[in-house]
């Protein structure tokens, strides 16, 4: 892949790239829309990814192409306006960061042609806009010589799409693909950004990722929504417990104040972000202990928190996880990232993987009458160079 990525830049761009970088994607293997409430969130970088192959220039133009919107052709702008512009559509991702660092002191003198190429389905869930963020922070800081963290990095893509894009995302995305470790999985405290690595049973199981076909906007009114309700909520628990997240709450004292929320349909989506929170935790200690039928048990009923108390999943999503959940050999699948379409995961035993596929796969035509895809996901490092021009 690396050899093409910088082929294609030369295709595109008539010199050759000088260095290559590569952002992962993400699948959140637990803790749904706990991220933005203050709770943990398991969240593992897969080995697929966004690739940015890059010249330096010596005028202060940028120049963006990518290979997954070739249609859209070289988008051109000038380093001294780098406002957002709803017509330069993707390229509103690399131009985000390149604003948010200039706003922060970190400007560059010159710009650069950048080519990037995913092999993350769009609009799927897996977190194609954040690693495309990572891919060109990590190659800014790189070349420009900052010397700024990773976790630096995380922070100033998540404020892209807060504050440039416009959507209130969590920081989970973000720091996923920034910290990613092959073959695990980080349980991950959005509240303190404490984090630690837990082991995913690759040895035994397949990650099968389960593409729905149906692209979600995150930016959609829905997820705003649920973060309005999740504030109204927690407005309702400040009256009674001193507690700045709803994550902060237990099970425990969640039963105790829950008729205290008037409103029901709030009150379902805090019962959701709070079990959601304890089933993330529970999910880490049971991977540790290899409880691998326990763990999978909080998958299936986070897919039935999610559908019946976040409300995010719909028929598509809905049919991918629980016909998966009833194949043979699979110990746990949900739908995964914000919902309205995008992704499920299943966790299946290998020997198994190939036959639930395609009873999965014919059960989602018959349902929905489309065609889904599928992934074997594999858990890998996070952003990172991976060459440049004249290194073996």
């Amino acid at each position: 892949m690396e050899a093409v990525v910088m082929k294609e830049f030369e295709q595109q761009f008539s010199r050759q790239a000088e260095r290559l970088f590569f952002a992962p994607g993400r699948i959140n293997v637990i803790g749904e829309h706990t991220d933005y409430n203050g709770g943990f969130v398991f969240p593992c970088a897969i080995t697929n990814g966004t690739y940015a192959a890059a010249a330096g220039r010596s005028d202060r133009q940028l120049r963006f192409v990518s290979g997954n919107f070739l249609n859209e052709g070289m988008i051109t702008l000038s380093m001294d306006d780098l406002s957002f512009q709803k017509e330069h559509d993707w390229a509103n991702y690399p131009k985000g960061i390149f604003a948010i660092l200039a706003a922060e002191g970190y400007q560059c003198e010159t710009g650069y042609d950048i080519y990037f190429s995913g092999n993350i389905p769009n609009g799927a869930g897996l977190s194609s806009s954040a690693s495309i963020e990572l891919a060109t922070a990590v190659l800014l800081n790189e070349w420009e010589g900052w010397g700024l963290s990773i976790k630096a990095l995380v922070q100033y893509a998540q404020r892209v799409e807060n504050e440039y894009i416009g959507v209130q995302t969590g920081i989970m995305d973000q720091f996923a693909i920034g910290f990613g470790k092959d073959g695990h999985a980080m349980l991950l405290d959005c509240g303190t950004l404490e984090y630690e690595y837990a082991p995913l049973p690759t040895d035994k199981y397949t990650i099968l990722i389960m593409n729905t076909n149906k692209s979600r906007e995150l930016a959609g009114s829905a997820y705003n929504e649920r973060r309005a309700e999740c504030e109204e909520a927690l407005a309702e628990m400040q009256k009674h417990r001193d507690i700045t997240n709803l994550c902060e709450l237990s099970v425990e004292e969640w039963n105790q104040l829950s008729q205290e929320v008037k409103n029901e349909t709030v009150r379902k989506r805090a019962r959701h972000v709070i079990y959601e929170h304890d089933r993330t935790k529970q999910a880490a200690a049971m991977l540790k202990a290899e409880n691998y039928k326990a763990f999978g048990r909080l998958l299936n009923e986070s897919h039935r928190s999610l559908k019946e108390d976040y409300e995010v999943t719909g028929p598509e999503l809905d049919t991918l996880a629980e016909t998966a959940q009833k194949q043979p050999g699979v110990i746990g699948a949900r739908m995964t990232g914000a919902g309205f379409g995008g992704c499920a995961i299943a966790f299946v035993e290998h020997g198994q993987a190939e036959e639930a596929e395609k009873s999965i796969a014919a059960a989602y035509e018959k349902e929905t009458g489309f065609k889904p895809s599928f992934y074997k996901a594999t858990a890998g490092e996070g952003a990172r160079e991976l060459a440049r021009a004249g290194q073996k």
